[in-house]
């Protein structure tokens, strides 16, 4: 999978965290090629942090595990997708998801197709 993958100039690719059994949509982290192994080979999330420089696997000093159902690379292959069973909150804030606090207004109508 890893010789598939494009990555940023730093070497990372996105990786959507999706609840396995409703669809949820969890967060979004990084991964590099390790990562992305370390997340194959043990079952548990481990991203890139941006900000500090370092591995980290989720819920290792929160409780908050992402177990890995499956992870699938998008169509062009420039992000993961992985479904995993999360235990607690998503989000380091404490909300179940990282979208969870501050929805976008969406004109009304904006349902409908646009006009051709």
């Amino acid at each position: 999978m890893a010789a598939l993958l494009k990555r940023t100039p730093d070497g990372l690719v996105p990786a959507i965290a999706q609840q396995y059994d409703t669809g949820e949509v969890l967060m979004l982290g990084w991964m590099d090629d390790e990562a992305l192994h370390r997340t194959l080979t043990t079952g548990r999330c481990t991203y890139w942090s941006r900000s500090r420089g370092e591995y980290w696997v989720k819920g290792d000093t929160s409780g908050h595990v992402q177990h890995v159902r499956s992870v699938a690379l998008d169509c062009d292959g420039d992000t993961l997708l992985v479904r995993v069973d999360q235990v607690g909150a998503a989000c380091h804030t404490g909300d179940r998801t990282c979208f969870d606090a501050r929805p976008l207004p969406v004109a009304p109508g904006s349902d409908h197709a646009p006009a051709q």
